[in-house]
């Protein structure tokens, strides 16, 4: 399709720097709090676009705001940058082979998700001073998106409090708007503490930390059977007190995952978990401490404000895949299993076809079966009109946080999404920065939402980002 709107015209101009700037960010996959060189790589971005620049966002070292244009609303265009442990991978590769074994890799996307954000903002920039027009755009480069919660820490801290309206996107199998469909989260470590003995000479004097961890897991098992059918419940042993089985382990510590459709709901469940935690420690003599990790809102709904950016999908119509973008994808597929292709159209809630990636934008009623995780842009959600799109990047049936989509991160099909969801983004923002009404509307839904829930920061009093050394 021609572009139709000018601002389509400068995202192509534009992109060749940022597709660059995607591929460099996929070359050095950092984690969460530590990506000091992908924060770097977009504040250079920012600084060469032109951008008024703010490092450090509520003190936290890899987040970075960069604000363009004067006067009128506010818009900005979250991104990200930090990637998975144990993904790392050779691009273009329909085999598994690490570039660096047990090294790091974007296996979310995440190289796209903040280059494509950046480059919507920009454009929308370009197009604000070009035409004079009143307006701010923002890119916020947001870190630790997977596990950290930076977005609620920032939130809690009022990065956002200034903001109009807020949009995103993320890498997807099927294009169109991302349903406000994510699952509240609290992460929590469990530190039990019991007295090391000689497991052989004397176990009656141990009291051990690893029968406690072990007895929350039985306890939780049987919890799973009591609790609604959205609820999610997993964990993490992080430290099993020791190597020596003639040791009885005096410390011991696991992680868990709560999640719920609701913070209420989480939250009435981790009260839940916690008394599990209490019982096993009364079972083994140990006591137990119980410290909240991170924790995650779910996303609220804005309707007029996806309806909008999924007009903007439709205009712009599906991305532009050719041949050879569809050949690598089969060959993607072939390392996939029926069931992976068969869950991915029944997540988008679309027909079984043979397409190897996405020809089309998902309808905006079209829900599918929802496969439920947690992001922090939930929080975000809460404090200022929300809305995300998802954008076709990579073959359809491509597991999440897997090797496969870390193979397709720097792929020509890759590219064309991102650049094309960038268009979307840029073409919502102007649309809303030419009609006040439209924010309005975004606005009173908001309001009427928080009428009936206000909004609660999910963190407990005092809770900082843990930053790892």
């Amino acid at each position: 399709m021609p572009n139709e709107k000018p601002v389509w015209d400068i995202v192509d101009q534009k992109k060749p720097a940022f597709i660059e700037l995607s591929d460099r960010v996929w070359d050095n996959p950092e984690l969460q709090y530590r990506e000091h060189a992908c924060v770097g790589m977009h504040r250079q971005m920012l600084e060469a676009e032109g951008f008024r620049i703010v490092d450090r966002l509520a003190g936290i070292e890899t987040a970075v705001m960069g604000e363009a244009g004067e006067g009128g609303p506010v818009i900005a265009i979250l991104g990200e940058f930090d990637a998975l442990p144990g993904l790392s991978q050779v691009a273009g590769l329909d085999e598994q082979k690490p570039v660096e074994p047990g090294g790091n890799g974007h296996g979310c996307g995440h190289n796209l998700l903040g280059a494509g954000a950046l480059l919507a903002a920009s454009a929308v920039k370009d197009f604000l001073a070009a035409n004079n027009l009143p307006g701010r755009i923002r890119y916020y480069g947001c870190p630790a998106e997977e596990g950290g919660a930076a977005k609620t820490f920032m939130t809690r801290d009022g990065v956002f409090d200034d903001v109009d309206i807020a949009l995103s996107w993320h890498p997807t199998a099927f294009s169109g708007i991302i349903p406000p469909l994510t699952l509240a989260v609290t992460m929590m470590d469990f530190h039990f503490t019991g007295r090391a003995a000689h497991a052989a000479v004397s176990p009656h004097l141990g009291r051990s930390a690893l029968d406690a961890v072990e007895l929350m897991s039985v306890g939780v098992n049987y919890l799973r059977e009591h609790v609604p059918q959205d609820c999610r419940i997993h964990y993490a042993l992080l430290d099993s007190g020791g190597m020596a089985p003639n040791v009885v382990q005096a410390q011991a510590r696991v992680r868990y995952s709560i999640r719920a459709l609701t913070t209420p709901d989480m939250q009435a469940l981790v009260e839940r978990v916690k008394a599990v935690a209490e019982g096993a420690a009364t079972m083994t003599g140990t006591s137990v401490e119980c410290n909240v990790v991170t924790a995650m809102s779910e996303v609220l709904d804005n309707s007029p404000l996806y309806a909008l950016l999924h007009r903007n999908m439709m205009e712009l119509g599906p991305t532009p895949f050719d041949d050879e973008d569809r050949d690598f994808a089969r060959r993607m597929q072939a390392t996939m299993t029926a069931d992976d292709i068969e869950a991915a159209h029944l997540a988008a809630g679309v027909p079984r076809s043979d397409a190897p990636l996405c020809d089309t934008i998902v309808p905006l009623e079209t829900r599918g079966v929802p496969m439920l995780g947690s992001t922090d842009l939930g929080d975000v959600s809460w404090v200022v009109p929300f809305a995300q799109a998802g954008s076709a990047t990579y073959a359809i049936g491509t597991p999440g946080h897997s090797w496969q989509l870390t193979a397709q991160g720097k792929s020509p099909a890759a590219h064309k999404g991102m650049v094309h969801v960038a268009k979307a983004l840029a073409g919502t923002a102007l649309d809303l920065f030419a009609d006040d009404d439209l924010i309005e509307t975004a606005k009173r839904d908001l309001s009427e939402r928080l009428a009936k829930a206000p909004y609660k920061s999910p963190l407990p009093e005092g809770l900082q980002p843990q930053v790892p050394a």
